[in-house]
């Protein structure tokens, strides 16, 4: 047992309802790039994900944690699907924690939901940015959740999409989607799932555990950032559509065992060396697309690191402008 003293130092509180203010749409976008540039280039290691299912409320709860250059810590939490029914709270709830990479010493605890659905939506940004066609006019949206909202506006934002098309399994929840297109001043249309060969970029991000997009929904050229398969199990994409494509992915262990490329690798349509992680493309050691007829996908499970860059960024934006609570232990 260490019975070395302890030197007292301040922990960094950076609740939710901070979040907002404290962490732009350019600033997610940046470090989730950076991050996923630092793991391509053997800077940053992700922790294996534990994901569990809970006794009760039918939900799920983890631990999703990294490190990377003076970044240490873990995300927290999971999907309480009956939040929102119940409660009137969203149904994915997190927290991250961040430690000082030299002395392990807990640094931060900063609320984890709208990081993650900005972090989240910012890796699809990434994905289009560095594997869709310039000339990217249409971009298609297969689900109209929560999660669907920040997805649009992040891509919508960060390239120029002239139009919006839209799919989901409840049509009665598009409005979610017309809304943020009004909005920013971009139509849309809701389209039936073949009606998507019209689209240049696609996004989809739904908790199906079926094929929803098929090969025939899909035109030469186009980009698909996957999205919604972040769980054994889960599916979006047919997997025969998966070896017509070249494949890049946030990292490989868990694009092949937990993401949308589970299903194309059991079938042994995909091995891991048909799969590329998109920082490799970002440091520019991986040419990316490589023509205009080319099909990419981007099998964006969600990793840790992405989080944890996130936070980092907010604590020091909170501590630089003295809103974070500091706290003594």
């Amino acid at each position: 047992m260490d019975g070395a003293p302890t030197a007292q130092h301040e922990l960094a509180i950076v609740p939710e309802g901070m979040i907002a203010d404290l962490l732009t749409r350019d600033a997610a976008f940046a470090a989730v790039e950076d991050v996923f540039a630092a793991m391509a280039a053997g800077k940053a290691q992700n922790f294996s994900v534990v994901r569990e299912a809970m006794p009760t409320e039918d939900a799920l709860y983890g631990f999703k944690g990294g490190v990377a250059p003076g970044v240490l810590g873990l995300k927290a939490g999971g999907y309480w699907p009956h939040n929102l029914d119940k409660r009137g709270l969203i149904n994915h709830q997190s927290t991250v924690f961040l430690f000082e990479p030299e002395t392990g010493r807990v640094k931060a605890m900063v609320g984890g939901n709208l990081l993650t659905a900005l972090r989240t939506a910012a890796a699809s940004s990434v994905s289009i940015k560095h594997l869709a066609r310039p000339d990217a006019k249409v971009l298609g949206m297969i689900g109209a959740g929560h999660q669907a909202t920040f997805q649009m506006r992040a891509a919508l934002e960060t390239h120029d999409f002239q139009k919006v098309i839209g799919w989901n399994l409840h049509p009665e929840m598009l409005p979610n989607l017309a809304k943020v297109a009004d909005e920013l001043d971009i139509p849309f249309d809701a389209v039936d799932l073949p009606g998507m060969v019209e689209a240049d970029a696609i996004i989809t991000i739904t908790s199906s555990f079926a094929p929803t997009l098929l090969a025939d929904h899909v035109s030469p050229g186009t980009h698909i950032a996957c999205m919604g398969t972040d769980t054994i199990g889960k599916q979006e994409v047919e997997p025969a559509f998966l070896a017509r494509s070249t494949v890049f992915c946030d990292e490989v262990a868990q694009s092949t065992t937990l993401g949308e490329a589970q299903h194309a690798v059991a079938a042994g349509l995909l091995g891991e060396s048909d799969i590329t992680q998109i920082g490799a493309v970002i440091n520019g050691t991986h040419p990316g697309r490589t023509s205009t007829d080319e099909i990419t996908l981007f099998d964006g499970t969600g990793v840790g690191l992405q989080d944890l860059a996130v936070a980092s960024s907010i604590v020091d934006t909170a501590v630089a402008n003295g809103t974070a609570t500091m706290v003594k232990i």
